[in-house]
């Protein structure tokens, strides 16, 4: 590892002003965003500023700058600008980049991931109440987000047994001869086979839209008039069925933690700190109804003020979502007019978006319940990170790594009488597994019957790919650690390659194996230069390695599920000359089947639209050549 003395760093600083001096002479006082990149073309750094001129002006007196800036202004050796309107627009832009680049010195939301929502759709005479996630490009009402997939799952099936919408796809809709279980179990009213009309159908929907959109209480005095009626009338099965609706909804309700009046479409955002260690709970509500929460342990330096992380992870949370119109915080965050601004001024904001806080009433209620859950999360995270720290601690000691490892590659096959032969790799680190770095590889040409053979290609592709590109420790894309799943012949085949690539001296291997009848806790451990050797059953490093191997065999096992799923998927009709996409989706929707595509007779088949006579008699004659 190289230290750089004082006199280098000072060098450093001295040129890192120079530098930045020279592109102030060429500044303008106007709004934008400007990026403070390394030798290597990296991005240090992304920042925005009301006028370019004056804010990077101010890097280039170093004096009484903490010692993160410091570093920064010595590492750059370019900048690269963007001039914008306004400085809103140049907030909107900042967080964008920072998103894309994550350069290390912001501060940065480092999950990302998309919420689900409900969505009834607004294509099909019977609408459809499923989960989505992603860019709502399907036409059709959409509620949310949920804080996670679990939250939109069990509203949808509260939301079924309340109002009895079908979840089946617009296929297997069109496919249906008689009700299926659904109907039988009362969460679905059998549009597919006229068990309910369409109008009947429709009241069902206006009454799904209503619930989600706040009126429960007007939807549960309905159903309350009706089973009343029902009662009244002596029709007690029917009154039994509204009984069972009312109570599905109450039941979803229940299921809320909390429950404020008046607070309508609102996230509750509250930021708590200790130990170093940020934590930012975020509580979604909608139409009143609480839709879950979600905790963030954004990545900040220790110098980094409150109100500056609250105010960074709002633009980057928001940058790619929809923005409520209220925003309720525990504390103000830094420049929360030019982030209202900025969200008032998206083309997707509906209604005027305002962030307050409150120290009394209701909306003080809330917050003081949203921190506690903060609180206790980033007590949750404090004790995981010091588990974590003695854990990375004593691996350094085990396999005598140089440094704590901040990326461990994982590696793990898996196929079935050699087909689909797939590898994986995923990656942890200090902070847990780093789903977005797990890659899958597909084996092409190592035998079958080689499972050596088939590391060996996994790990070639792998680091060959890595050199090409430039990987290395500094950029963060280079292991400290390969853990390989298998014995000393994987270990050796691993090896051979990294030595093909001169890189050998460069990465510590370990393979792990199952000890004897393959029992887990008896793993054996292999290391070139070290004799075999295993850990105590109920060592906290040994369960450990056995989570980061067991998670690169599920991600193998899921990989390869997959691609044969896929390939069992595919169909005969596949293999048709002159039959692509088009024709497949034609014939499939005219006849609903691959299994009645492959019975049709010849006149059938000339029906369909697109398929000329000639490809009716090729299509035709592949089924029945024999």
């Amino acid at each position: 590892m190289n230290v750089m003395t004082e006199e280098q760093n000072n060098t450093a600083l001295a040129e890192g002003v120079n530098i930045i001096k020279g592109h102030v002479k060429h500044l303008s006082a106007t709004p934008g965003v400007y990026r403070m990149l390394d030798e290597s073309g990296d991005v240090l750094y992304v920042g925005k500023a009301k006028s370019l001129k004056s804010r990077v002006a101010s890097y280039t007196n170093p004096n009484g700058v903490s010692y993160r800036i410091a570093r920064m202004i010595a590492e750059t050796r370019d900048m690269m600008f963007v001039h914008t309107h306004t400085e809103a627009e140049a907030l909107l832009l900042e967080s964008n980049l920072i998103k894309k680049l994550k350069p290390k010195y912001n501060i940065l939301l480092r999950d990302d991931k998309s919420f689900p929502y409900v969505l009834i759709t607004e294509d099909h005479d019977f609408p459809l109440l499923t989960k989505h996630r992603g860019a709502q490009k399907i036409k059709g009402s959409y509620f949310g987000p949920f804080a996670n997939a679990g939250a939109v799952n069990r509203t949808i099936g509260f939301l079924q047994k309340a109002f009895m919408i079908r979840n089946c796809s617009d296929n297997v809709f069109a496919g249906r001869a008689r009700p299926c279980l659904q109907y039988h179990i009362k969460r679905c009213t059998a549009p597919c086979v006229g068990y309910v009309s369409k109008e009947e159908y429709a009241e069902q929907i206006r009454h799904v839209k209503e619930f989600m959109s706040g009126e429960s209480r007007a939807i549960q005095d309905e159903y309350a008039a009706k089973m009343q009626a029902a009662s009244d009338a002596l029709d007690y099965e029917q009154a039994a069925k509204y009984r069972d609706r009312i109570k599905a909804m109450a039941a979803l309700q229940g299921r809320q933690d909390i429950h404020i009046q008046g607070l309508k479409d609102c996230d509750v955002v509250c930021l708590v700190r200790k130990e170093g260690r940020a934590c930012i709970q975020v509580f979604f509500f909608r139409a009143g109804q609480n839709y879950g929460n979600k905790a963030y342990f954004p990545r900040h330096s220790d110098d980094d003020p409150d109100g500056d992380i609250l105010a960074s992870f709002l633009a980057q949370f928001y940058e790619s979502r929809p923005v409520p119109p209220d925003i309720l915080v525990n504390m103000m965050p830094s420049e929360h007019t030019l982030l209202e601004d900025a969200f008032n001024s998206r083309q997707d904001t509906m209604r005027k978006v305002s962030i307050t806080t409150a120290q009394r009433g209701k909306k003080r209620r809330v917050i003081d319940f949203v921190l506690k859950n903060c609180e206790d999360a980033l007590d949750r995270e404090l004790l995981r990170v010091t588990s974590e720290k003695k854990i990375m601690d004593a691996l350094v000691d085990l396999f005598e790594l140089e440094n704590v490892p901040s990326r461990i590659e994982v590696y793990d096959n898996s196929h079935v009488s050699g087909t689909n032969m797939v590898g994986a790799m995923v990656v942890a680190g200090p902070d847990g597994f780093q789903k977005n770095a797990y890659r899958k590889f597909n084996i092409r040409s190592a035998d079958a019957s080689d499972d050596y053979g088939m590391m060996r290609e996994v790990i070639m592709r792998r680091f060959s790919r890595a050199i090409k590109e430039g990987h290395s420790k500094e950029k963060g894309i280079w292991p400290d650690l390969l853990l390989i799943d298998g014995g000393l012949g994987q270990l050796n085949a691993v090896h051979e390659v990294l030595e093909d690539l001169n890189i050998a001296d460069d990465l510590v291997v370990v393979a792990i194996a199952k000890g004897v009848d393959r029992h887990a806790g008896r793993e054996r451990f292999f290391m070139k230069g070290r004799d075999e050797f295993t850990l105590p059953p109920n060592d906290a490093v040994m369960h450990y390695l056995q989570r980061l191997r067991d998670e690169a065999h599920r991600y193998a096992i899921g990989v390869h599920r997959a691609r044969r799923d896929k390939e069992m998927k595919g169909s005969a009709l596949d293999h048709i000359p002159g039959v692509g996409g088009k024709r497949k989706k034609a014939l499939l929707l005219y006849f609903g089947s691959v299994k009645n595509v492959e019975t049709a007779a010849l006149a059938d088949l000339k029906k369909v639209e697109g398929i000329s006579d000639s490809l009716a008699e090729i299509i035709y004659g592949y089924f029945h050549e024999n």
